[in-house]
């Protein structure tokens, strides 16, 4: 007691804004239900399992911790119970996700540390002060169910108030099912319908140039026609569409979709209805077969245990990232960089105050709970796994589909990390564990006037075409589709498996990669003039891993995404050596540099956010004081640009107009500010860009390069000048051949619905992940996979 009062100074009332971790420990998977229970710190509110606790106390000094420990209560009659299946995406309410769980009894006590003496609580002998804090944290929601519950409530869309009396113009438009693009400019990416009009228009342009040029807002703020449907997202039952109003500036709900698209000769009623048939015949299918084989459902697999075999609970449509993240943490670069060579103390030593929203940490923390075989042991239930809340909380921080319970696409989730890992490794190439995934494409164009153009860009994954045309099975599909045309005549449906699907080699994949494309409207400098030139594409450099994409997901007629039904024959050994791109040949000539005007291609500028700048303006701000707000915090978001725009409310030159010279920015920039910028790594010219559009400040900029990633390409717009130094000494490189050490794969009919599963290469023998299930493969779908990983072969 007395140690206790000497400490009431450490000792916290949480606020109601305070963040609350009382589930799993901030370093670890512990839990109150593990051995040890859970310390809370009564000063920081983070949780610390017993073998962690100390160093919490080493770091902070904070000595006063509410112990938490919860242990089952038995229930002989709860493998009896059946469990009700949930039918509405809900937590805690009829019909949805049961709250129920096993009952556990719950004990607490105070723990002082470093001694670890105890006090029983509750108790009226315990201080006031102390009294209180603990109440409130007992009683408060914890910051992990705050957390969930927000991800799942913040899918629901309002219906939006334009779309019942929506004006729709007898203007005889009709849209075409494929081949749109923008009526004001080329782009045939990012459209949108106009629901008013029928008028197709490329969508906002994003701060790092792409996205579109801002031709379907600039038509409603001429016209203003309200309700937008995005291309692409439209499906055959037209929930997932994204629809978007303008007065409301929000994505929203069109109850009379169907309708409004009919009226430009999109006829849904129809459609709907012979595609959702087809869709619950898919699903059987799926259901039968897909799903079963990519699963090894019924198969009698041998459950797996110990380090490097440890499941991950799904935490609703979490298995994107579970399966992408088993197979991160089968590969040598995020096994040394997050387990081999970083402890968790050491972690959490060099972590920030909260370690909860530190990438470095949680993703050490992942590694130690997947690699260390603490949390996988066998129960009564197979496996327990681990739940990586924490985890995707901090790397989907901010994201806005990542950070719901959404299903997402494994490729995009990749991607991010790839993103995230940057970040939070600045200019480290050494510690980058994805640095080895790293590979320079280089394209090369020929115009008719023989000359050529070579271009470089680096990638992290190749996305490849599958060319059904192809197929080595063709007799035999031949032989199915009459089979099946003489059983629809009959109206009898083919069982799933009587099924025979295209087989097509990965080899003709990559030939289709590397093979040549038509480039129409190329603008030849050569010739003055827009013609068709010949693109080839190779490797200039070969990866340590390489990841390959199939592209399965395609447009159909009716705008509707399908997923193409096909098999890949993928050997287990490939060689890409015949891949790589040699650059300038002797006796070639390259294109003329810029236009044959003399005019030189002016560097990029930074551009405001108009997002950011829209919601300033309408708060009654100036529009240029706006726009200078959204550069100057390198359009970061609403609330840092109102931070910038209040400080400098009184800068004599907050109303000059925005400069359009960019040269008068660059006889600004510190070079002192340059030179450090250099030291993290990045390129002289993108680091001169990166301070022009922060005002020269470090930290800024340093954000600006990781929020443009393509930055480095739009500083040369030179089309015979590589993007990508020659000799990048980060960037690995050296055989062609490589081994096949894992693979994703996706059942359902788009990548935002069904499962992902992985399949890993583990001590000599396959081993699938299936969310909490890892067992030993036995019929291996390696023909069925979404993303392949490759790693090299040394020589």
């Amino acid at each position: 007691m007395d140690l206790l009062r000497a400490s009431l100074h450490k000792v916290r009332i949480p606020e109601p804004t305070n963040r609350i971790h009382k589930d799993e420990c901030c370093v670890s998977f512990d839990t109150p239900r593990s051995d040890g229970g859970l310390y809370v710190d009564m000063n920081s509110f983070l949780a610390f399992g017993r073998d962690h606790v100390a160093w919490n106390f080493e770091k902070t000094e904070n000595p006063v911790y509410l112990h938490i420990v919860q242990r089952r209560k038995p229930d002989p009659e709860e493998a009896d119970r059946p469990l009700k299946k949930p039918t509405l995406l809900a937590i805690g309410v009829e019909g949805g996700f049961s709250e129920q769980e096993p009952e556990y009894d719950v004990t607490y006590e105070i723990v002082v540390l470093p001694e670890f003496a105890s006090l029983p609580f509750p108790s009226v002998d315990l201080p006031e002060k102390v009294r209180l804090a603990v109440d409130k944290v007992i009683l408060a929601e914890s910051a992990d169910r705050k957390q969930q519950l927000a991800s799942w409530v913040a899918d629901k869309k309002l219906i939006s108030a334009h779309a019942m009396d929506l004006q729709q113009l007898d203007n005889g438009v009709i849209v075409p099912p494929n081949g749109w693009k923008c009526s004001k400019c080329d782009k045939t990416e990012n459209l949108w319908l106009n629901l008013t009009d029928g008028m197709i228009l490329c969508g906002r342009k994003v701060w790092d140039g792409s996205g579109g040029n801002n031709h379907a807002v600039e038509h409603y703020q001429q016209t203003k026609y309200p309700l937008a449907v995005k291309l692409g997202t439209i499906t055959a039952d037209l929930e997932g569409a994204d629809v978007y109003s303008y007065p409301e500036d929000d994505s929203v709900e069109d109850p009379l979709l169907a309708q409004h698209l009919s009226h430009f000769g999109i006829d849904f009623s129809s459609l709907q209805k012979t595609e959702m048939t087809t869709a619950e015949r898919e699903l059987d299918h799926n259901t039968n077969f897909d799903w079963n084989r990519i699963q090894e459902s019924g198969k009698d697999a041998e459950p797996l245990y110990g380090p490097g075999y440890t499941g991950l609970v799904n935490l609703g449509n979490s298995c994107y990232m579970a399966s992408i993240m088993q197979v991160m943490f089968s590969t040598h670069p995020f096994i040394s960089r997050y387990f081999e060579k970083q402890s968790l103390k050491a972690a959490f030593a060099m972590s920030q105050a909260d370690p909860t929203l530190d990438v470095n940490m949680q993703m050490t923390k992942l590694a130690h709970g997947i690699l260390s075989g603490k949390y996988s042991k066998p129960n009564q239930e197979g496996q327990v796994g681990i739940r990586p809340r924490m985890f995707k909380s901090v790397i989907a921080a901010s994201h806005p589909e990542f950070s719901s319970m959404r299903q997402q696409d494994a490729l995009d989730f990749f991607l991010h990390l790839i993103e995230k890992v940057d970040q939070a490794n600045p200019g480290d190439h050494q510690s980058n564990p994805f640095s080895g995934f790293k590979f320079i494409v280089e394209h090369r164009v020929q115009c008719p006037s023989g000359k050529v153009s070579y271009n470089t860009h680096s990638e992290n994954n190749l996305s490849l075409s599958i060319p059904l045309h192809e197929a080595t099975n063709k007799e035999q599909l031949e032989a199915f589709h009459e089979k099946k045309a003489a059983m629809d005549l009959d109206g009898k449906e083919v069982s799933s498996e009587e099924i025979v699907r295209p087989r097509v080699p990965l080899e003709a994949c990559l030939a289709s990669f590397s093979g040549e494309d038509e480039v129409p409207d190329f603008y030849s400098t050569a010739l003055n003039s827009k013609t068709t030139a010949i693109k080839t594409t190779g490797l200039k450099t070969f990866p340590d891993y390489l990841v390959l994409q199939m592209r399965k997901f395609v447009m159909g007629e009716g705008w509707v995404p399908k997923k193409l039904d096909v098999y890949i024959d993928v050997p287990d050994i490939i060689d890409i050596s015949h891949m790589r791109s040699k650059g300038v040949q002797p006796g070639e000539e390259l294109l003329p540099e810029g236009a044959s005007s003399g005019d030189k291609v002016e560097p990029a500028r930074p551009v405001a956010n108009e997002d950011i700048v829209s919601h300033l303006a309408s708060m009654g701000f100036n529009y240029v004081r706006c726009q200078k707000a959204a550069i100057n915090t390198s359009n970061t978001g609403v609330e840092e640009a109102m931070n910038w725009l209040l400080s400098h409310m009184d800068d004599p030159d907050i109303d000059d107009p925005i400069s359009q010279d960019p040269m008068s920015a660059e006889s600004t920039i510190d070079e002192a500010s340059v030179q450090t910028l250099l030291s993290f790594g990045f390129q002289e010219d993108v680091a001169r860009m990166a301070l022009k559009a922060s005002g020269g400040n470090i930290e800024r900029a340093t954000d600006w390069v990781f929020n443009n990633p393509d930055a480095s390409s739009s500083v040369s717009a030179d089309s015979s000048a590589s993007n990508v130094k020659d000799e990048d000494p980060y960037i690995t490189d050296g055989s062609g051949r490589y081994k096949l050490m894992a693979f994703v794969s996706h059942m359902g009919t788009s990548t935002h619905c069904g499962h992902y599963v992985a399949h890993v290469l583990k001590d000599g023998r396959w081993a699938i992940f299936n969310d909490s299930k890892v067992a030993a493969s036995v019929d291996l779908p390696k023909d069925m996979g979404y993303l392949y990983f490759f790693q090299r072969i040394s020589s």
